[in-house]
């Protein structure tokens, strides 16, 4: 980590607590490419980031994703009776614009598309097919009625609806990826299409704060939340039936550049939303020509394969999951595990916690995208369980990249409510300037997790144990009433924010 130059500081003014006064970015894990994939699918993850000037961990975690989201409700992992997991993964690279986040992920998203696009051709000849049939089918129902009336009406027996006033069920348009939609016309196409989708957006940040904005229909948070679970869920529809899908799943892949996401937790409200991404910040790919030609042809193979996976069917012929058990050995190493996760727990805060709570699920879903993975390398058969082998691995690339990866991207979010308060507040004097300020100027300011008078003296005591700030003394007015609480903030904050803003 760079040396902190030393700051001068105010004669009047002890010095502060330099923890306020720096970002601690933990460093990047190296990724475990080789140990949790088949050696095919590393050499064309190397070989499509190489292509895009991307490190290689974008193209991984879009590859996760998408895979999850193809398989979505087609199957879903059981460690043992009474849990599922579906295999739906949310995955947010982080980094500046010249990291190349969005090319990275392209590299599986553009596949997915051409595919996607390919499928929509072919149902469209069969829509516009069964949308002459469809014409016939209403005439011939017509006829049928006025027929059936004049049968009704003579005493005589009803005539038989023909065979072809049934046009059969509607083709519907697949959406393997879609970047933007209401809660209402995604579940829409859920319920038409009910394996599942991806929402792949380039840039996550906005939609993440647009779904706490509040519309006629209330928040679209609920629905997100339980969008990752799989479980079933209504949207209610002004003057119109309700919509409703069986099982939620959809997939969320795209990017957040690292301000936006400091933004983000410092307002992130404490439902576990956020605490559901794989963050992936990586270090910048070395600028270099491509070594070798990079085979697009091979993932659309694996999507088609993905693609090719059917539902199960309960007794009344509606569609479910088929399920995907794990052998006992693999059971018993996930019980491990999450004896391990409770240890972790017990360590962290915020939402690192949040995230490390998780972990038992992600291992699961995780295993069944890793086992699908295998099976789309066309090294195996479709996985019927998923192994301690593979479960072994998922493991690995929790506990040697992902845990490490979410220390780096929510070690703002990761400490006590006390020094979030305080560096909330510390972004507010920053921001404005303030050399002395009220509490009343701060919650007016009305800011995330800065609203309520208790947040407000949590990040004062924060800021005045750290000697970032100290309090006025002063007096009662000539009306009386409380005094006006004032605070004068150590100048050190602004010499280091200039600092900062000139990179040093």
């Amino acid at each position: 980590m760079k040396a902190v130059e030393p700051i001068p500081f105010a004669p009047t003014w002890p010095e502060p607590d330099p923890r306020y006064l720096r970002d601690d970015l933990h460093p990047a894990p190296a990724l475990p490419l080789e140990d949790v994939v088949a050696s095919r699918w590393a050499t064309w993850i190397r070989q499509a980031a190489e292509a895009k000037a991307a490190p290689p961990d974008y193209v991984f975690g879009a590859l996760l994703s998408v895979v999850g989201s193809l398989v979505g409700n087609a199957r879903w992992a059981v460690p043992w009776p009474g849990w599922t997991e579906p295999p739906a993964l949310w995955v947010a690279g982080i980094g500046n614009p010249s990291m190349n986040k969005s090319p990275g992920l392209d590299a599986v998203v553009g596949p997915l598309k051409r595919v996607e696009s390919a499928k929509r051709a072919e149902v469209q000849a069969e829509l516009m097919q069964w949308r002459e049939k469809n014409e016939i089918a209403q005439l011939l129902k017509s006829t049928w009625k006025e027929a059936a009336k004049a049968a009704a009406k003579e005493g005589a027996a009803l005539p038989q609806l023909p065979a072809a006033a049934h046009p059969g069920p509607q083709p519907v348009m697949p959406r393997f990826a879609l970047s933007d939609s209401t809660v209402e016309k995604l579940a829409t196409i859920l319920e038409a299409q009910p394996r599942g989708t991806l929402l792949a957006r380039d840039e996550l940040a906005g939609w993440l704060l647009g779904m706490s904005r509040y519309s006629g229909g209330g928040s679209d948070r609920p629905f997100w939340l339980e969008a990752y679970g799989g479980r079933s869920f209504s949207v209610e529809r002004v003057g119109r039936d309700p919509v409703y899908v069986s099982n939620l799943t959809v997939g969320v892949l795209g990017s957040v550049q690292p301000d936006r996401l400091k933004s983000l937790l410092m307002n992130a409200d404490d439902d576990g939303l956020l605490a559901r991404f794989l963050p992936i910040w990586p270090n910048p790919a070395p600028l270099r020509r491509p070594n070798a030609p990079h085979d697009e042809g091979f993932l659309e193979e694996a999507i088609e394969r993905l693609v090719s996976l059917e539902m199960a069917t309960n007794e009344n012929g509606q569609f479910q999951p088929g399920y995907v058990t794990f052998a006992e050995d693999a059971s018993a190493a996930l019980d491990t595990f999450r004896h391990k996760v409770r240890t972790w727990e017990a360590q962290a805060e915020g939402l690192l916690l949040s995230f490390i709570g998780k972990m038992p699920g992600l291992s699961v879903r995780l295993s069944l995208v890793l086992a699908m993975l295998d099976w789309t390398g066309g090294d195996t058969d479709e996985p019927k369980e998923v192994t301690s082998v593979v479960f072994r691995r998922a493991e690995h690339l929790i506990e040697a990249y992902f845990l490490p990866m979410a220390r780096r991207a929510y070690a703002g979010a990761a400490r006590d409510a006390g020094e979030r308060a305080g560096r909330r507040l510390i972004a507010v004097l920053r921001e404005t300037g303030w050399q002395q300020f009220s509490t009343r100027e701060i919650r007016r300011m009305e800011r995330g997790g800065l609203s309520t008078m208790q947040e407000i003296n949590l990040g004062i005591q924060a800021l005045e144990e750290a000697d970032i700030v100290r309090a006025v003394p002063t007096q009662a007015s000539a009306k009386g009433g409380r005094p006006k609480r004032l605070y004068d903030v150590n100048p050190v904050l602004c010499i280091s924010q200039n600092k900062s803003d000139r990179g040093g």
